[in-house]
């Protein structure tokens, strides 16, 4: 066996959010509340002649659902640190569907690499790396920050170096997903920013419950709900059960009793506990 370094990060569900513009990547993100989901990708490195990115979802059973070649985003971490690896990313979870993956697949990869070329960048300079390959390439503003632990994270500066305020609730959330949204498209619409910066609640969230409620206040305002979002939220309602939209994708995440039964009417329900820590190296 040739030499090989993996490693883990969670991903997270953005509840709220709003871009901060600074003068550089470092100083550019968003402040905002998710919740850090024990679901994520695992990232396996190894040496190759040349660098490049295989991307693969898995089903229930463990399966290769879907696989494809290239992340430019994990290939543009790879150029700036001037190495030549073979990165495999596995998650369970839809791709572009708001569950920070891009984030996730970055730090995860960023890690592994570290690890298996003795680069000894140190946990705060990964995520520097990540954090800077996610805004060059707009796929997120604030994952990279929230992933770096667990819980329901409340982001009070731009950047991976802005306080973090974190509460680690019990209860699990349920999600669905009804395709991809393009994260970048919306991120670049100035006309769509405002429109997000007006609805930002410009607070922390006392709990789980009072985050669902501020989520859901922040996606009716935005002008991010689409049609089929807008029925299942609908749905959520009726029934009293707490849900908002998974920012940025075409989904809906939602907790309390009832949520698994009423989401699977509108398609494969994931069960996602509330992560209690962030990227990690799994072996290497």
């Amino acid at each position: 066996m040739g030499r090989a370094a993996v490693a883990f990060s969670p991903g997270h569900i953005s509840g709220y959010f709003r871009q901060i513009e600074g003068s550089d990547p470092g100083t550019t993100g968003s402040v905002g509340a998710g919740i850090v989901i024990e679901e994520g990708v695992l990232a396996r490195a190894v040496p190759a002649a040349e660098a490049g990115v295989t991307v693969r979802r898995l089903d229930a059973a463990g399966g290769i659902a879907d696989s494809f070649f290239g992340s430019p985003p994990v290939e543009y971490a790879l150029a700036r640190l001037q190495v030549a690896a073979a990165i495999t990313t596995e998650c369970r979870l839809p791709i572009g569907a708001g569950f920070g993956l891009s984030a996730a697949a970055l730090l995860a990869s960023i890690t592994a690499v570290d690890r298996l070329f003795a680069l000894g960048m140190g946990e705060e300079e990964i995520a520097a790396l990540a954090h800077e390959a996610e805004v060059v390439h707009r796929t997120g503003l604030g994952d990279v920050a929230a992933c770096r632990g667990g819980g329901l994270a409340c982001r009070r500066g731009a950047g991976v170096r802005a306080g973090i305020v974190r509460q680690y609730p019990g209860e699990r959330v349920y999600a669905v997903s009804m395709g991809a949204l393009s994260t970048a498209a919306v991120l670049s619409s100035k006309a769509a920013m405002a429109r997000i910066s007006a609805a930002f609640p410009d607070r922390c969230p006392d709990d789980l419950m009072d985050f669902m409620l501020l989520s859901r206040q922040f996606a009716d305002s935005s002008g991010l709900v689409t049609p089929q979002i807008a029925e299942v939220l609908a749905a959520c309602d009726a029934a009293g059960v707490p849900a908002s939209m998974t920012m940025l994708g075409n989904g809906v995440f939602a907790c309390g009793e009832g949520a698994a039964g009423l989401l699977s009417a509108y398609g494969e329900v994931y069960e996602l506990g509330i992560a209690r820590a962030g990227v990690r190296l799994l072996e290497g």
